[in-house]
């Protein structure tokens, strides 16, 4: 059910039909742009799960452009975690890519048109960053100080535009921090305004920047999908008159 819903779902991005999810845009666009690129043309109508696709190309949206490809990443971002950053054991680090990789729900995950490999993805990128900022805090605000910080707060960005779910690893990442500045903080050696550039470091690349870039999505999103589809009825009259093809297209609303 759930590939009938997000497959529709990229058909609309596809054909710039408006509809209305409960999911934020993210993974869905994604999901389209897939699709796009690999030559799908939109058409198929995703009514019920278990219809054949026939000549329509559904591989781009459901394996091996999207789905399957941020799946393989998995096993190497959770290596990376384990091997370079946490544990620092080759033997466990390995252990835990292979029983990822031979995992049953990832794999099934990986064969459909859904939104899980995408915001696993981003969970562990977001993990995976946070881990190697707090490996340079003996550099602060170098080179790569600030590009794991920043790369941390895209890939909340990322996690919270394909779920909400994504809020967990944000919390996660919100303790780290209070946890750092808490430290930073009993440092007698930092003076209050190094330590309010810390703080301020945070605040722009796990604040402002998340929140930049998740209101650009949705700036996207509204830009792509310009025509009218079956999520007008959800918005204000004004709204629907921006979208082709509604019956209040370019209809003078007063306010």
């Amino acid at each position: 059910w759930d590939e009938t819903h997000f497959g529709k779902m990229g058909s609309y991005y596809i054909n710039r039909t408006f509809f209305f999810d409960v999911h934020p845009p993210l993974g869905k666009m994604l999901i389209g742009l897939a699709g796009y690129f690999s030559g799908y043309d939109g058409t198929f109508p995703f009514q019920k799960p278990g219809d054949r696709y026939e000549q329509h190309n559904y591989v781009g949206m459901r394996g091996v452009r999207l789905c399957r490809l941020v799946s393989s990443c998995l096993a190497f971002l959770c290596l990376s975690v384990q091997l370079l950053e946490l544990s620092k054991s080759l033997p466990a680090a390995l252990l835990t890519a292979f029983i990822l990789i031979f995992d049953t729900g990832c794999i099934t995950l990986s064969q459909y048109i859904l939104l899980d490999p995408i915001l696993m993805f981003f969970l562990m990128g977001a993990v995976l960053s946070m881990v190697k900022c707090n490996n340079c805090a003996d550099r602060p605000f170098s080179a790569s100080w600030w590009f794991w910080l920043s790369l941390t707060g895209v890939n909340l960005a990322g996690a919270m535009g394909v779920k909400f779910v994504g809020l967990f690893v944000v919390l996660l990442v919100g303790l780290n921090t209070i946890y750092d500045l808490w430290d930073l903080l009993g440092n007698l050696s930092l003076s209050l305004v190094v330590f309010g550039k810390h703080l301020l470091a945070r605040v722009l690349c796990l604040i402002v920047l998340p929140l930049a870039l998740y209101t650009a999505m949705f700036a996207v999103h509204f830009a792509v999908l310009n025509r009218s589809g079956p999520g007008d009825g959800f918005f204000s009259s004004a709204f629907q008159s921006q979208l082709i093809g509604n019956n209040l297209h370019n209809v003078s609303i007063p306010e």
